[in-house]
């Protein structure tokens, strides 16, 4: 078990932050699944602090999400420090920084992975949070920003410096984006150069590549993207938690919660996008995605299912 300043997590296992994946739907069905900590996606501190309404939604909890972070981007410690105080965040158990968003909107304004080049402003942002907050913060950031500065074992330790109570090193540079392949070495390097928890991430899919990094890097948790897309019952398999998985109740459940708090067309929008990963479960992804394309009703989305799941 992996302990995050005074929250205790179910399991090491750690859902990442996925922009348009990680809802309030997802996040509960992987939490059910032995996620032992779901993370929002990424909320803009700025925006909090403004009131933006598109902020709300994404600071959607479920019964059962237990314990859960907020993910908030920023690049002004100010507004860093006012955003993790936010009333709205009270019910979080954790504000985690972003600080490895590869997105060139994002990067273009400071923000995200555009951080790794400067250390001493990640220590200022997570100072920031810190005073903020009144509880843990944390920090994802990347490999590097580049191939020829591999620099997260210094961010790690700034984020420590600084008060961090954990980082996730996304073992992958900015200039890799997703692609290619992770380096765990790098979160070995971290795991060396920090104190506080360290969580990996990059190109775990299955248990034996769980096992393996946990084995290779030793860090003490292992964050599960892309991998867990379609897949929530990823985490029961790694931490042999027996399950039962349906993919069309999944599903139902799934739209259900988003149906609750989100209006149609974002509901449409969401569920078109995971949609497409469950449909892996019944190997006609491309029947799936072709008859996606046109929908704009939830009865659209309804007939869908029941032709293909």
């Amino acid at each position: 078990m992996i302990k995050i300043g005074d929250v205790q997590l179910k399991s090491d296992l750690i859902l990442a932050p996925m922009a348009g994946y990680t809802d309030a739907g997802f996040r509960n069905i992987c939490a059910g699944y032995g996620a032992g900590l779901t993370v929002t996606e990424m909320v803009s501190a700025k925006g909090l602090c403004y009131g933006n309404g598109n902020t709300t939604a994404l600071l959607k909890i479920c019964e059962g999400e237990k314990p859960v972070a907020v993910q908030l981007f920023g690049s002004e410690p100010e507004f860093i420090k006012r955003a993790a105080g936010h009333p709205l965040l009270t019910p979080f158990d954790i504000v985690d920084i972003n600080m490895g968003c590869p997105v060139s909107k994002v990067v273009k304004n400071g923000e995200g992975s555009a951080l790794m080049k400067t250390p001493d402003k990640v220590y200022e942002i997570v100072r920031a949070a810190v005073e903020g907050a009144g509880k843990p913060v944390t920090v994802k950031i990347r490999a590097g920003f580049e191939k020829d500065n591999i620099n997260a074992a210094e961010v790690a330790q700034a984020v420590e410096a600084a008060g961090g109570a954990a980082v996730a090193v996304h073992a992958r540079t900015r200039e890799q984006f997703y692609a290619g392949t992770a380096d765990w070495d790098v979160i070995a390097a971290v795991k060396k150069a920090v104190k506080i928890p360290v969580i990996g991430n990059g190109d775990v899919t299955t248990k034996a590549d769980y096992e393996l990094m946990k084995s290779q890097t030793k860090c003490d948790g292992v964050m599960v993207g892309r991998g867990a897309l379609g897949k929530p019952f990823i985490f029961a398999e790694f931490i042999d938690k027996p399950y039962n998985f349906d993919v069309k109740a999944t599903i139902m459940r799934h739209l259900a919660v988003l149906q609750g708090y989100l209006p149609q067309r974002t509901v449409v929008n969401q569920m078109k996008m995971q949609l497409c990963f469950y449909a892996k479960n019944t190997g006609r992804t491309k029947e799936v995605r072709k008859s996606l394309a046109e929908l704009k009703e939830i009865d659209d989305i309804m007939r869908i299912v029941d032709i293909y799941f």
